[in-house]
């Protein structure tokens, strides 16, 4: 089973997004509401894929993905924005894997969940 955390701070969101998740099969690890969340729920449960909103206050999804790609380069980081102009931009500014836009729907949310799966599988073989 997929495991993964999910951090954005609408509780709402968050809420929805794990279940969606769960109807998927995969395993949520934990809920975050911060960047800080993120990083200390990372490295606490070290997840198959972390979920992360960018734009959070305090602590934003920027300040978590670059704290964790630190640490862990071969982290499976997938950005939920609401902001779909800039993704290229984000992909190679933050080095992520894919970015998910809001409003989420079930068969985007598998096919990334198999991409991210499948990129980690390839590159465990090499």
């Amino acid at each position: 089973m997929v495991s993964c955390i999910v951090v954005d701070d609408d509780l709402d969101i968050v809420n929805l997004f794990c279940e969606l998740l769960e109807m998927s099969n995969v395993q949520v690890l934990a809920k975050g509401y911060d960047g800080k969340q993120a990083v200390d729920l990372y490295e606490k449960f070290k997840p198959d894929v972390l979920f992360v909103d960018l734009s959070m206050p305090k602590f934003n999804g920027e300040y978590a993905i670059r704290k964790i790609h630190r640490a862990y380069s071969d982290a499976k980081i997938i950005l939920l924005t609401g902001d779909a102009e800039n993704e290229s931009e984000l992909r190679e500014s933050l080095n992520i894997d894919h970015v998910l836009h809001k409003p989420f729907n079930m068969r985007t949310i598998r096919e990334f969940i198999t991409v991210a799966l499948l990129d980690r599988a390839v590159n465990q073989n090499k």
